[in-house]
């Protein structure tokens, strides 16, 4: 018998409490404990970042709500909210996104952080591991790179 795969929707990462913080993923929470026995200092989800600001469309915009529901009605002449994004750990020239699986949305928002960083932080190192292993091998980059 051949068992059937089905689509579950949104990846939902289970919430996970250390140190009296709550972290997303068990991922964050294995990478803060990483940064705490590596002594390396960083701050978990401690700025937000303005990708691109907020901006009245002052257009006419034929479409629906967002989420697909209600009238094909013009939903224009609106202000549109800002694109912001908040890493999972941020130090004085790094920065660090955990990402086990990512939403429809993240590869995205991940290139439009990239461009900022590029033009704002040029300095700042990016990481972004996947699973435990790689999150050692950031701590071996971060360590390697301050001595």
């Amino acid at each position: 018998m051949r068992s059937i795969r089905r689509n579950r929707g949104p990846v939902r990462s289970k919430k996970v409490i250390y140190d009296n913080i709550t972290f997303a993923s068990g991922l964050e929470k294995y990478m803060y404990i990483a940064l705490k026995k590596a002594k390396i200092k960083a701050d978990y989800e401690g700025r937000c970042y303005t990708l691109i600001d907020s901006f009245d469309f002052e257009s006419a915009s034929y479409e629906r709500q967002s989420n697909g529901k209600g009238e094909f009605t013009n939903r224009g002449n609106k202000k549109i909210q800002p694109i912001k994004y908040t890493p999972d750990f941020i130090g004085n020239d790094f920065i660090i996104e955990t990402k086990g699986r990512a939403n429809e949305s993240f590869p995205m928002r991940w290139k439009l952080f990239k461009r900022f960083i590029n033009k704002c932080y040029p300095y700042v190192t990016l990481y972004k591991p996947q699973n435990q292993k790689e999150c050692d091998k950031v701590i071996e980059l971060i360590t390697n790179k301050n001595k």
